[in-house]
């Protein structure tokens, strides 16, 4: 009777223990998430583990984990501070906070190991990023079927040190066409009253080279050296150790000319659509432009003829991109393939290479670096560049979710109404959520205010702007000239022959 009753009227004491604990979990799962646990939580999706460090071989010494290592330094480019210490005792702090590991917890050693490793680090990181980019980019990773990449060259200064100069400046500054003919110009400066007004030897500047996913709009790979470097070089460098999707399509400025360049994208496998003017002489069968099928063009230079290279056969397209009459050159023979409509789009998608230089200049204040070294400053501008492309490809990863709740659209803030898409994406909105969420590490906001909520929300405005954004004193250069056509020259009875013997050993 005692045991029956026992047993009817109380439970026993494994079910309270166990009702006791789903209680418990259940309290656990609702209470929200830190700041530091959702952004531990997003550093995994990025790079879950360090099997890309498995083949790099460490000194014994080594004291820190790669991943670990890696996201200091990301927190260190992602600092507001203006000195790189400073940044570096904000890295370490946090480092140590989200993910629990030991950093470098001396200035000295954490530089020493970005210059010993960085070189390693980032193409290795680049197969990461790029990866990522394909399985988190959906519908705007391809455009119109192509994976367009736009290429430009930009400059950020160096503090005036002698490393930095010995490293950086042109051993010939002064002394080329360029600058005897604005000294012609500016005879005035040269005359004994106006010696106060000399101009001051050259800044170190280190140049940037970068490839940029035109759909994402974020960077895929770059090449870094001193302010005389040559932007098509460092194009042809990294298509050729580069790895690319199929169908990719270069897209690039006026600058990017040339047959070497263009044989390197086509030998890639790759395509390419650039601007073209008047430093650039292509053949045709016709002499008269309008009179040619397709558009159908050759770029072989006499210098190739002679070493019995193949021409390149093209398409040269002219459009208006506003009042601005615009020559396009493709490697893209068919219209079905890449229509005149989708390479004005293109070419128009091209300008948010410059608006990704801005971010990295202004946002991340990249535009004059704080390394008094050579190697120092390269590591820090490497650094600086992975990890905007690191910030935009997570806040594109929460934008893009599909597993997000959508309340009614008439609840829905303005920001919110529309699609999200990678143009709507604001650099400086981002960096301030992640430079937040760090100052805030062990804060645990309710959902609507946590990172993922917030990361949503960092997009630009949406208002009409009523005026220009043009600067009101930008003062015209006298010395930039208009590009220009394209000079287009009939072929020669010797070069036809030269050709049909061409297409013969080919075939």
């Amino acid at each position: 009777m005692s045991r029956k009753k026992c047993w009817r009227g109380t439970p026993s004491k494994q079910r309270a223990n166990r009702n006791q604990k789903s209680k418990h979990q259940k309290s656990k799962r609702s209470s929200p998430a830190t700041n530091g646990e959702s952004l531990l939580a997003l550093q995994k999706q990025f790079l879950p583990d360090d099997h890309i460090f498995a083949q790099v071989k460490f000194h014994g010494n080594t004291s820190w984990a790669p991943i670990s290592f890696v996201w200091q330094a990301l927190y260190w480019s992602w600092s507001g501070e203006p000195n790189v210490t400073d940044a570096f005792d904000d890295a370490a702090k946090w480092s140590e906070r989200v993910s629990d590991d030991k950093p470098l917890s001396t200035y000295q050693g954490f530089m020493g190991a970005m210059v010993r490793w960085t070189d390693t680090f980032i193409p290795l990181l680049w197969t990461i990023l790029q990866s990522r980019m394909k399985e988190w980019g959906g519908k705007f990773w391809k455009v119109n079927g192509w994976v367009p990449i736009a290429f430009d060259g930009s400059r950020s200064t160096a503090p005036r040190t002698k490393a930095n100069e010995k490293a950086f400046c042109a051993p010939n500054y002064g002394a080329g066409k360029t600058a005897k003919y604005r000294k012609k110009k500016s005879k005035g400066m040269r005359r004994k009253m106006n010696q106060r007004n000399k101009p001051q030897p050259q800044t170190p500047q280190a140049w940037i080279t970068l490839l940029w996913h035109m759909g994402l709009r974020m960077p895929w790979s770059w090449r870094l050296g001193p302010s005389n470097s040559s932007e098509r070089a460092h194009v042809m460098e990294l298509v050729a150790t580069g790895k690319f999707p199929k169908n990719t399509l270069f897209c690039g400025d006026a600058g990017f000319v040339g047959y070497p360049l263009w044989s390197a994208i086509l030998h890639s496998g790759a395509d390419f659509l650039v601007r073209v003017g008047a430093n650039v002489n292509l053949l045709s069968e016709y002499v008269n432009f309008e009179r040619q099928k397709n558009g159908l063009v050759l770029c072989w230079p006499k210098a190739m003829q002679q070493s019995q290279q193949p021409p390149l056969p093209l398409r040269l397209v002219r459009v208006y991109i506003g009042k601005t009459k615009v020559w396009l050159l493709t490697s893209v023979l068919e219209k079905s393939e890449l229509s005149v409509k989708q390479m004005r789009k293109l070419y128009k998608m091209r300008w948010g290479i410059e608006v990704e230089f801005r971010g990295l200049k202004q946002t991340l204040d990249c535009g004059k670096l704080c390394c008094r070294n050579e190697q120092r400053l390269l590591a820090e501008l490497h650094w600086s560049i992975l990890g905007m492309a690191v910030a935009e490809l997570l806040a594109l990863k929460v934008q893009l979710s599909k597993k997000r709740a959508k309340p009614p659209r008439d609840e829905r803030p303005p920001t919110l109404r529309d699609e999200p898409t990678p143009e709507k994406r604001s650099l400086a909105q981002t960096i301030r959520v992640f430079r937040n969420c760090l100052h805030d590490l062990h804060v645990a906001p309710p959902p609507s205010e946590n990172l993922t909520a917030q990361l949503r929300t960092a997009i630009t405005d949406s208002y009409d702007r009523t005026g220009s954004k043009k600067s009101r004193y930008h003062r015209p250069n006298p010395d930039k000239k208009p590009l220009g056509d394209p000079t287009i020259r009939k072929l020669t009875p010797t070069e036809k022959q030269q050709l049909k013997n061409t297409e013969k050993i080919a075939a």
